[in-house]
């Protein structure tokens, strides 16, 4: 069997750039609503009297904000990134929004720590992102993380297998129907992963409503494949978990995924919780890449 088919992931392929024309930075300004073309006409004005970038012209006129013309620079080297306010995601997801944060600089060295394991072992593509207790960031950390990856260029799906209090689904404002659960579930309303307008190379794929048995759809077998599949189809698939005291749920999916990442939060995880949640997970045979510690 086709697993991409199987699981949907066939239909899901990142938008594809165009590379022939770059548009020019006053071409993106008109093009977003941040500029009028008679606008556009006084900066370039402007920038041939006093020799300098468009961008900068445009801010000394009051005619745009600094935060435009940085998001303008990303579209033009392809390196998706938004402008404050944008409604297309929480606020919350820093690297969406201020990609030159210092905790937007702590997750690329995170990635640089799973891309160079991933090196050594190609099999190394999907992982969860698991924790001992509740509110320790670990949706915060996936949907963040994974728009990393996206601006590296690499094909990345966030999976939302926290079946009990999902996130994924609020975080990239998407509607509930229609996630993972009814894909376990094998129910006529599953839909295949949503590809991010505004982040070409990534796929989110959200828990979807709430189910009765979250563990046992889990604990499935056609979870596990669907894992498989997602790790042929995408370069990188981030799992989210929920918390591992509210049961064996977290185990599941790191078993399928075959890699960890243990996320703890400073002053409020116990860390013999967390050895302990890391130690059970290298019983069942899961690589453990490494841990984070969150403070917030």
């Amino acid at each position: 069997m086709d697993k991409a088919k199987f699981s949907g992931f066939g239909n899901v392929a990142p938008l594809e750039r165009a590379r022939d024309a770059t548009p020019s930075l006053g071409e993106l300004l008109v093009s977003a609503g941040r500029l009028s073309a008679d606008a556009a006409s006084r900066v370039a004005t402007r920038q041939r009297e006093r020799g300098i970038p468009f961008g900068q012209a445009a801010v000394e006129l009051g005619l745009v904000s600094e935060a435009d013309v940085r998001a303008a620079l990303a579209r033009q080297f392809d390196y998706p990134v938004l402008a404050a306010g944008d409604p297309s995601v929480a606020p919350e997801l820093v690297a969406a929004f201020t990609p030159d944060a210092p905790q937007v600089e702590a997750l690329r060295k995170l990635r640089s720590q799973l891309v160079l394991r991933r090196a050594g072992n190609p099999h190394c593509k999907t992982v969860a992102v698991v924790g001992a207790g509740r509110g320790e960031g670990r949706s915060w950390l996936v949907a963040n993380l994974a728009i990393t990856f996206s601006q590296l260029g690499e094909r990345t799906l966030v999976m939302d297998a926290d079946l009990r209090t999902p996130r994924q689904q609020a975080l990239f404002r998407l509607p509930p129907a229609g996630g993972l659960a009814a894909h376990l579930a094998e129910r006529g309303d599953s839909l295949p992963p949503v590809v991010h307008p505004r982040f070409p190379g990534l796929a989110i794929q959200p828990a979807g409503n709430v189910p009765p048995n979250p563990q046992e759809l889990l604990a499935r077998s056609g979870f596990a494949a669907h894992v498989t599949a997602a790790r042929d189809f995408y370069d990188m698939v981030l799992v989210d978990t929920p918390a591992d005291e509210v049961g064996a749920d977290a185990q599941l999916v790191a078993a399928a995924c075959g890699f960890a990442v243990v996320v703890a939060r400073r002053h409020i995880t116990a860390h013999k919780r967390a050895g302990a949640l890391a130690a059970s997970l290298r019983d069942a045979g899961v690589t453990i890449l490494g841990g984070v510690l969150l403070e917030f």
